[in-house]
């Protein structure tokens, strides 16, 4: 299960909606051996397109480099999708690399409303979780 701050969700689902039509992505870092999303990190969608994210490799240099120095890991990876459900497509598998990551998806094909999930990912296979929202 997800447990995740109501402010990080928001900050997800504006970045989400700031790149609208492009999918934004990002990741939020956490105490290295916790289950504790803390550090929100919006990233720039080096693939600027509506159906695909991809990392700046120089942007993930350094951030894994910040993490390191942090203690930190990627507790939650997320992006955005503009057209479709909050459900991975097989581009988004096939780039899962975090078995212990959040991967998280929010929709925002309706302009009133987002769908906000949370899978985890393991070797391709594709898990739905609960998300609690806290506070």
């Amino acid at each position: 299960m997800l447990r995740i701050r109501r402010e990080l969700v928001d900050e997800i689902v504006a970045h989400a909606r700031r790149d609208h039509p492009d999918e934004a992505c990002g990741v939020i870092a956490g105490p290295e051996g916790s289950d504790s999303p803390e550090r929100y990190i919006p990233m720039l969608n080096a693939a600027r397109s509506p159906t695909f994210y991809e990392f700046d490799s120089g942007d993930l240099l350094k951030l894994y480099r910040e993490m390191d120095a942090n203690d930190e890991v990627p507790v939650v990876i997320y992006h955005s999708h503009t057209a479709t459900d909050a459900y991975p497509s097989r581009t988004d598998v096939s780039y899962a690399s975090e078995p212990d990551a959040h991967y998280v998806l929010v929709s925002t094909k309706d302009p009133d409303s987002h769908q906000f999930r949370s899978y985890r990912i393991v070797d391709g296979e594709i898990t739905e979780e609960p998300v609690e929202i806290i506070g």
